[in-house]
């Protein structure tokens, strides 16, 4: 099979892992061997609940035996959207109460992008340096990577770049600018969280000028960072909330949240503003329910920050310079990118699974199902520190 996959499907990288999945359960993913795999990065934060959760499952099955797709994003009423919908609001600050369900983070960015320049009438956006929103060519013009993004030129225009958590640059926000948008805690740069107020400071200089902030919730929202949404920590409300990965309980899935008055923009002048064929998938849709009443309603989110905690205790190590994050979107930061990759090449021959991130070549990704028990912590992370030993 390894010889088909190299052959016949597509490659993001000249050498990919390439292990070859029998079943995954929990916090494991188990191979063709029966070897079973501590899974530490839950397919990039987007396992939320680990691996077949019975509420997630039991909500697909349900859902298939009724009806799959049935029509094009926006025209039958589905009850599964419907709530998801009704529930996101319910827990996003007012006005924010209008959902549009799409297939992607990065569908629901080029979304949020739309709905701001048609709001506004203003055609600017400005994204923050080692931003990363995704990859197709709305989200890719965010991004400051001139050697990602040269390949693909031109992309969109009129977007203009600050530094994260540079307040000085605020500045740059003009009566010209439709939007700002920031990942609420930058991901692919090494998970950093904004400080002294900057998103507040943001919301401020928009509010101020007209412009419109959107925040980017793909990997810290759905409780990853202990609450449901990431900005919840930093005293700031979004005009355009982006939320997928976990949402979808381990189904592809995007959203962005606005209010009615601003959403309405996307159904006239002109219609169809955005359309999706396969958003709010009722399947889909069903799963993502069950996540987010499942994280919502027990005790996940509580358990987050001690679960950040146990990790902290017992990830000290001399190669180990910066565990950081919040909650369970953590980075450990080794000494050298040479460290990191052997780090993460030996953990999974040990049965661990790790990750990097796409800008700080340093950086250990650990983003483990919010479901992960102690248990399963401390042995990850005994993994870790026996190799690290024996660097």
């Amino acid at each position: 099979m390894q010889k088909d996959f190299l052959k016949y499907q597509a490659q993001t990288t000249p050498h990919p892992l390439a292990m070859t999945v029998s079943h995954a359960n929990g916090s494991y993913i188990y191979d063709t061997n029966g070897k079973a795999y501590l899974d530490f990065v839950a397919g990039v934060s987007a396992n939320c609940l680990g691996h077949s959760h019975p509420k997630v499952i039991n909500a697909i099955k349900e859902q298939l035996d009724k009806y799959m797709h049935v029509m094009v994003y926006g025209e039958y009423i589905q009850k599964s959207a419907v709530e998801l919908s009704k529930l996101i609001a319910k827990h996003l600050p007012e006005p924010l109460e209008s959902t549009y369900l799409v297939n992607s983070g990065t569908e629901a960015i080029e979304g949020s992008i739309k709905l701001a320049r048609r709001f506004t009438g203003r055609s600017e956006i400005i994204a923050a340096k080692n931003a990363y929103h995704g990859n197709t060519m709305g989200s890719l013009s965010l991004m400051d990577f001139e050697e990602r993004k040269q390949p693909f030129l031109p992309l969109i225009p009129d977007v203009r770049h600050i530094t994260f958590n540079c307040q000085w640059c605020l500045q740059k926000i003009t009566e010209k600018t439709a939007a700002v948008v920031l990942e609420t805690i930058q991901g692919g740069s090494g998970f950093i969280e904004p400080i002294n107020d900057y998103l507040k400071l943001v919301q401020k200089r928009c509010n101020d000028l007209g412009a419109l902030l959107i925040l980017d919730e793909i990997q810290p929202g759905i409780g990853r960072t202990g609450k449901l949404f990431g900005f919840e920590h930093y005293n700031c409300k979004p005009d355009i909330v982006v939320t997928g990965k976990g949402l979808g309980g381990g189904l592809p899935i995007g959203a962005f949240s606005a209010s009615k008055e601003m959403m309405d923009c996307l159904s006239e002048n002109p219609k169809l503003g955005h359309i999706t064929t396969f958003g709010g998938n009722p399947v889909i849709a069903s799963a993502a329910l069950a996540t987010l009443k499942e994280i919502t309603e027990s005790s996940l989110m509580m358990e987050v920050l001690e679960k950040e905690n146990l990790f902290r205790e017992h990830l000290q190590h001399k190669h180990i310079k910066e565990i950081r994050g919040r909650g369970l979107m953590l980075a450990l930061i080794t000494e050298s990118e040479d460290i990191t990759n052997e780090v993460i090449l030996r953990c999974q021959e040990a049965g661990l699974i790790l990750f990097w991130l796409l800008f700080e070549p340093k950086a250990i990704r650990i983003t483990p199902p919010l479901t992960i028990s102690n248990q399963e912590i401390i042995k990850g992370c005994k993994i870790i520190t026996s190799i690290l030993d024996s660097i």
